[in-house]
């Protein structure tokens, strides 16, 4: 039997947000309309400054991979298995998957999922390790990655 890489754990009640709807919104449309004027299709964010402004969450890395990926249609944490519900009920705007560890990469499988059809992707470059990268460019396939 073949355990799953991805699932959705909406456990919980939302919490009460560090700041208010409207204000997580005009982040995220700040951050659209840059997309759109440079071109990037996706944004895979990986760093907790990142994460935690646009989505409200932080996470504790316990040598596992998070990220939040953006298009101009979706926004979507990618979380650990060990966090549980905790970033759905941080997350008020968007969706969470959850990858697990019952196979290697599934991190990877999330956000391949995430990004599908899509050539130009902003990465945060001082953030991503070299690893990493190969990883993303591996799954992602023929993609121009952007800072």
């Amino acid at each position: 039997m073949q355990l799953p890489s991805l699932i959705e754990i909406p456990n919980g009640e939302k919490v009460i947000p560090t700041f208010s709807d409207s204000e997580m919104k005009d982040r995220l449309a700040r951050l659209r309309d840059y997309m759109a004027k440079e071109n990037i299709e996706a944004v895979v964010l990986t760093s907790y400054h990142n994460i935690n402004y646009f989505s409200d969450f932080v996470y504790c890395k316990f040598g596992r991979d998070y990220g939040l990926v953006v298009t101009q249609d979706r926004f979507t944490t990618v979380t650990a298995n060990i966090d549980g519900g905790q970033p759905f009920r941080r997350n008020h705007l968007g969706g969470n998957i959850v990858y697990t560890d019952w196979q290697k990469d599934n991190f990877f499988k999330a956000v391949k999922q995430l990004c599908a059809g899509n050539r130009r992707v902003g990465v945060e470059f001082d953030h991503m390790t070299l690893q990493n990268q190969q990883k993303l460019l591996a799954v992602l396939g023929d993609v121009n990655l952007n800072p």
